[in-house]
């Protein structure tokens, strides 16, 4: 176990690591390059750090200063942010999908300096805007043959290769002043300007200090203790984003884990059996498509197959309840559970590695029978609860006692409050210590403090302190409350549908049961001010295109939505049977089915997948009227 002080910081975490964990030689990172995965050590990840140090002193980069990175997960990323961050400078990444517009926004507000890209089209982007980039000195491209972009006419911005900066030797001198510098970096200090998703309104640049990592990093080490050193992390989640910041590059970096890079999201199941990772870090999206493609294999040819796969996937839910309830599960449950682990469980756990201890959940709400799902297969989903704003985890899940459905247990030195919507009355406090896995409390919006709060937000003193009341509580601005013990999130404040009659909706617990349809990829909850629910449904495109033998040209059509009433019918089935689980103002009255997923360039998500509610609404208001002039009446 890492030994973290009131000192630690970002940077000294991996300089622990070679003093008291591994040899400087032993493996680090992990990439692929061409068709071979690579290996990198402690010590060659430290030495290139240092060279990036020495660069930017040379440059008369100086503590404080921001220096910004778009580029996907890769080694590069670790270099450039190790070395930036000893000589105590601020780490802005920036989201690789965003838009010029919002890539210039957050380099103008943040005062860039330098920025570093991953590819020619992210280069493009950035020569386009650069000119209106006034303290940006410096674009770095970092792969190979981007001498052949066209750089536009009149550039003032000098471009330097990744390569030189690799490439230059650290003498005694600036060693020196590098280690010096290291040691000035204080806890307090920002770390990183990580900048929110903005589905309200114009990004903030959240501040984030070294404490804040280091202690968030510490606490959930505490709660998950089983995370060792010989752990292989698979990271494929944007470290331009908190979640996979903490949750693996700075557990890896505290705990002196490998961290292997996956290529892209299309080939990360391949790369899931290629370096067999024993943790992950995932989104709910990630995991609802494996539990889809399970049931869609374990069941599609139907007969003895399909009776072997329900039956063992019914043993395994005997098995863990068994387990949760504290039971022996026999030696007749006990035999059932390996036979189903050796017909149906193990081949599902190959395609992952066949090595995982657990998979992290964050980012959105699990639905709880993908949770239990996987739970009945063996595999431990641990989810946890945080923002931006909280470095990120305010909650996790312990690995001995799982509730499924929350979002865990507080995390050691902090508070979280459940507070009245409407009357602003703390209904209840809970820190770690106070657990109890009986306890149950009403629901209210979610508050924090403590060490995992954030610095502040970059330069916007109104937005803090709208954001941080009085008395140091942070409002998150999600529906919440205990169950068991647990964080249970209900949805975000800012969703909450209220009807025409008064009665409160929250759209995410609803939209999570009608996700239980394999048709349906993703629902958009309608109904503020409103008589009933409706929907937008996003089909799942490869249920879709087998079942109605549809051809490609079909999802590529002008009608963004899909009129055919087979079709129709077809999702209208699902929709009738999955209501009966809802009370009746919660069920869905009409719905339109959108030919094509919300889209990150069209503005509609962000890049976390939320939908941004006000521009769907906004951007498909005609159509969404339609639904409620067409004769539906609510029950």
């Amino acid at each position: 176990m890492v030994l973290f002080t009131k000192f630690s910081t970002v940077p000294s975490l991996l300089r622990n690591v070679v003093e008291n964990i591994h040899q400087p030689e032993e493996t680090f990172l992990i990439h692929k390059k061409n068709t071979t995965w690579e290996e990198i050590s402690f010590k060659d990840t430290l030495l290139r750090a240092d060279s990036i140090s020495a660069f930017f002193l040379e440059k008369g980069i100086a503590k404080g200063d921001r220096l910004g990175l778009m580029i996907e997960n890769s080694p590069e990323y670790v270099y450039f942010d190790q070395g930036i961050q000893q000589i105590g400078v601020i780490n802005v990444s920036i989201y690789p999908t965003l838009s010029e517009h919002e890539v210039a926004y957050i380099i103008n507000d943040s005062g860039i300096k330098a920025l570093l890209v991953g590819n020619p089209f992210l280069f493009k982007k950035v020569l386009k805007i650069a000119e209106n980039c006034q303290e940006l000195k410096y674009i770095i491209p970092a792969f190979a043959g981007y001498e052949k972009v066209a750089i536009p006419e009149g550039n003032k911005t000098e471009i330097i290769s990744f390569t030189t900066l690799l490439e230059k030797t650290v003498s005694k001198a600036e060693q020196e002043q590098i280690d010096t510098r290291r040691a000035e970096v204080l806890p307090s200090d920002v770390s990183s300007l990580i900048y929110t998703s903005g589905t309200t309104g114009t990004p903030k640049g959240v501040m984030l200090t070294h404490s804040n990592f280091v202690e968030n990093v510490n606490v959930c080490l505490q709660q998950i203790p089983v995370i060792d050193e010989t752990e292989t992390f698979l990271s494929f989640l944007p470290l331009s984003h908190v979640f996979e910041r903490t949750a693996t590059y700075h557990v890896c970096c505290a705990q002196g884990c490998k961290i292997a890079f996956a290529q892209s999201l299309e080939l990360l199941a391949k790369n899931m059996g290629e370096v067999r990772p024993t943790v992950m870090a995932c989104v709910p999206r990630l995991l609802e498509r494996i539990h889809d493609k399970a049931i869609k294999s374990g069941t599609a040819a139907g007969g003895l197959k399909a009776n072997i796969f329900n039956w063992a996937l019914e043993t395994g839910k005997n098995y863990r309840h068994a387990k949760e309830a504290g039971k022996n599960a026999g030696l007749i449950l006990g035999a059932k559970k390996a036979i189903a682990e050796k017909l149906v469980f193990s081949k599902i756990k190959e395609k992952t590695g066949g090595r995982l201890k657990f998979m992290i959940s964050g980012g959105a709400a699990l639905p709880k029978n993908v949770g239990e799902f996987f739970g009945d297969l063996g595999i431990k989903i641990l989810e946890g609860f945080g923002l931006t704003e909280t470095s990120p985890v305010m909650s996790v899940t312990e690995y001995h006692r799982q509730v499924y459905g929350t979002v865990g247990r507080v995390i050691p030195g902090i508070e979280v409050g459940i507070q009245d919507i409407e009357t602003k009355q703390i209904i209840n406090i809970q820190t770690h210590n106070t657990f109890n896995e009986d306890f149950e409390c009403a629901e209210g919006e979610v508050i924090v403090r403590g060490h995992c709060v954030m610095k502040g937000y970059f330069n916007k003193p109104a937005e803090t302190a709208e954001a941080i009341d009085k008395d140091k509580w942070f409002h998150t601005g999600d529906i919440g409350r205990f169950y068991k013990g647990n964080l249970q999130i209900t949805d975000r404040l800012k969703n909450m549908i209220v009807n025409a009659y008064g009665k409160n909706v929250y759209p995410t617990p609803v939209e999570n049961i009608y996700l239980k349809s394999p048709k349906i990829d993703q629902l958009f909850l309608i109904g503020d001010k409103r008589e009933f629910i409706t929907a937008i449904i996003i089909p799942n495109k490869e249920t879709l295109q087998e079942t109605f033998n549809l051809k490609e040209s079909f999802f590529q059509e002008e009608d963004l939505f899909i009129e055919n009433q087979e079709i129709k019918d077809w999702f209208e089935k699902d929709i009738k049977k999955i209501s009966n689980e809802l009370a009746k103002f919660e069920r869905i009255k009409n719905f339109k089915i959108k030919r094509n997923p919300f889209s990150i360039d069209e503005g509609e998500i962000t890049p976390t997948m939320k939908v941004k509610r006000r521009v769907v609404e906004k951007k498909y208001a005609e159509a969404i009227n339609e639904m409620y002039q067409e004769g539906v009446e609510a029950d």
